[in-house]
């Protein structure tokens, strides 16, 4: 009798262990399971961040290029105010330098 209820004790912890393995695996697959779900919702995510970004960059391109006539006859046209003005500015000052020039090279100095 002892042996026939050792054999039932050894049958019962064997059952047990088994069970608490299929609980184990179960756990253990269900947690994979979830970090896949969790990563196919990141990649997800990642993709339509990308997207988005990657949209905002082609419409700041298209603007900034679309401008980019519109910038360079602006600039042409702010050079030729510039050198207009210089040319002005020149003219206006032109004698007064020619004689200030004249009166140091004909002034004589001991």
């Amino acid at each position: 009798m002892a042996a026939s209820t050792s054999q039932n004790g050894i049958q019962l912890l064997l059952a047990a262990e088994h069970e608490a393995q299929n609980i184990v695996n179960t756990a253990r697959n269900a947690k994979q399971a979830r970090l896949k779900q969790a990563k196919e919702e990141a990649e997800k995510e990642i993709a339509e961040f990308r997207a988005q970004m990657e949209a905002e960059f082609q419409r700041k391109l298209a603007e900034s290029s679309g401008d980019s006539g519109a910038n360079v006859k602006r600039l042409e046209q702010e050079t030729e105010a510039k050198i207009n003005h210089l040319k002005a500015e020149a003219s206006r000052i032109s004698p007064e330098i020619v004689s200030l020039l004249i009166r140091h090279v004909t002034t004589v100095k001991n």
